[in-house]
């Protein structure tokens, strides 16, 4: 697929059937995350894949809100960063969660980007970091930066081909 077409493609799903997504396409995707590139390519990012439906269902109450679509996703994949590895897990984190989910895209799975870090969790007091920490066992030095919800799209939505050309500046602002 050509890749503009395929950005144009991708949209943040959160409405999944009920299929499965076979443990080969799970790796391509995750290897797509860790392919991406990573500041001095220290490799920061790491990515811990979810499938279990009880898991799925119970971190769902990762935010507030907009994290709902966890329960009925196929699979999840939380990507944190070893803080102590690199100052630019931030971004090191972030490209691998857009390259897997521009690869889950090329194979025609939805996905949406639950932001984390810096969110609450629906338990009061509780930041989304520590709620995740506490489900998924990831040591400490490490930071959540989000959690994609992959699953077959159960909803329909047009592609995006607009962008808003006044953001565009050349030389200066």
């Amino acid at each position: 697929m050509d890749f503009t077409k395929l950005i144009e493609k991708r949209r943040s799903i959160r409405k999944y059937t009920d299929e499965n997504i076979s443990d080969e396409n799970i790796e391509k995707i995750v290897r797509a995350g860790l392919l991406a590139p990573s500041s001095r390519n220290l490799k920061s990012a790491e990515i811990i894949v979810i499938k279990d439906k009880d898991t799925l269902k119970k971190l769902a109450d990762v935010k507030a809100s907009g994290s709902a679509m966890l329960d009925g996703a196929a699979f999840a994949a939380a990507v944190i960063g070893n803080s102590e590895k690199a100052d630019a897990w931030i971004e090191d984190c972030s490209l691998a969660l857009i390259y897997m989910q521009l690869a889950a895209a090329e194979m025609g799975i939805g996905s949406c980007w639950i932001q984390c870090r810096g969110r609450q969790s629906k338990l009061d007091g509780i930041s989304s970091e520590a709620f995740a920490r506490d489900m998924l066992s990831f040591p400490e030095g490490y930071s959540l930066e989000a959690i994609i919800a992959f699953g077959i799209s159960a909803e329909e939505k047009e592609e995006i081909r607009t962008i808003d050309e006044n953001k565009i500046h050349f030389e200066k602002y």
